[in-house]
């Protein structure tokens, strides 16, 4: 689960799902809006967390790791 900045209207949460979506190893993204966090998951084979937090920021969404 990813902690997820600067999601402020409706269609931030489909360009956070796009861009994590993109991401080599990624079988599903659910976007929360309200919580703002992002569920991934994917294949630690394929995917590293590091990838997905840059796919977001990238975007314009900068994330964290949800502890």
């Amino acid at each position: 689960v990813l902690d997820v900045q600067n999601m402020t209207c409706g269609l931030c949460p489909v360009t956070v799902k796009k861009s994590l979506e993109k991401v080599s190893g990624v079988s599903e993204a659910k976007i929360d809006f309200g919580r703002k966090t992002a569920t991934v998951t994917f294949d630690p084979d394929k995917a590293a967390t590091a990838s997905l937090i840059k796919a977001t920021t990238d975007a314009g969404f900068p994330s964290v790791i949800r502890k």
